[in-house]
């Protein structure tokens, strides 16, 4: 099932996509030259910037993707209630799976806490909402995804910043290339980040930092992130108390902010 996230994401933004700090990047959206004459531009700001020869090698087979320019453009903001929309994403079969998630990790969720001080269920929450625990990562290519968003006129700037995040990822050697494949709009991980949220957040709590396959480090690299936002420990989070507003920085729809809030509540009960 597609994430929820996955539909908001060129609408708000969220956890994978935080403001792009710094000057434009070089290369012109839309070249007269085409998708190809853009990438050979991207290589050259790469370079510039210090990236290695072998990671900017990752781009030499990327082509455009008109379906990944298809589903960007047709997004819609949601119109449910707050209460259609958290009661079909809280649904029975997805709150008990957390349930028994939370009790299976105790010890790793224990730990997460410690060093960060977010507790179990907002992680599961966010886990559970995003990918449905790891089970829908999504699969198209990160790095063509990223590179056709880019030469797309709409956020170029923002895309293009990121596509040279992933090149990054692959020089720091969190990622090999064949495993960078996650959703449409370039997010990454059990958790969904985008590459500039990878680099900066990412730890490595057992897996080498790898937000894929390590859930340890996904759910880990998640509570750093909120604790970079602010997260206070042992503060509430639901809507009106502190750790609700670093959950916007999450995701900055307030509908989907709540459910995550809520889900996180009906999860701390029950266990």
């Amino acid at each position: 099932m597609q994430s929820t996230r996955r539909v908001l994401a060129a609408i708000f933004c969220v956890a994978g996509f935080g403001l792009v700090a710094g000057s434009a990047i070089a290369a012109t959206c839309r070249d007269p030259g085409g998708f190809g004459a853009f990438i050979a531009s991207v290589k050259k700001e790469a370079a510039a910037q210090g990236i290695s020869a072998s990671a900017i090698t990752a781009l030499d087979k990327v082509s455009f993707d008109q379906g990944i320019i298809s589903r960007d453009h047709g997004q819609g903001v949601f119109h449910q209630s707050f209460a259609q929309f958290s009661g079909r994403l809280i649904n029975p079969g997805r709150l008990r799976k957390g349930q028994a998630l939370l009790r299976q990790n105790a010890g790793l969720f224990s730990r997460i806490d410690e060093a960060y001080g977010v507790p179990g269920p907002v992680l599961v929450a966010i886990w559970g909402l995003e990918t449905n625990f790891g089970a829908d990562n999504g699969h198209s290519p990160t790095l063509q995804a990223l590179a056709t968003l880019a030469f797309d006129c709409r956020r170029t700037d923002k895309f293009q910043a990121e596509l040279l995040d992933a090149l990054r990822l692959i020089q720091r050697g969190d990622l090999p290339l064949s495993a960078m494949r996650g959703d449409w709009a370039g997010e990454l991980g059990q958790t969904q980040f985008l590459p500039s949220s990878y680099l900066k957040y990412a730890v490595d709590f057992g897996g080498g930092r790898n937000l894929i396959r390590s859930v340890p480090d996904a759910l880990a690299s998640t509570a750093n992130y909120l604790r970079g936002y602010g997260w206070q420990r042992g503060a509430g989070w639901e809507p009106g108390e502190p750790n609700f507003a670093v959950i916007k920085e999450w995701n900055a729809a307030d509908v989907y902010a709540r459910t995550i809030a809520l889900f996180a509540t009906k999860l701390a009960a029950t266990n």
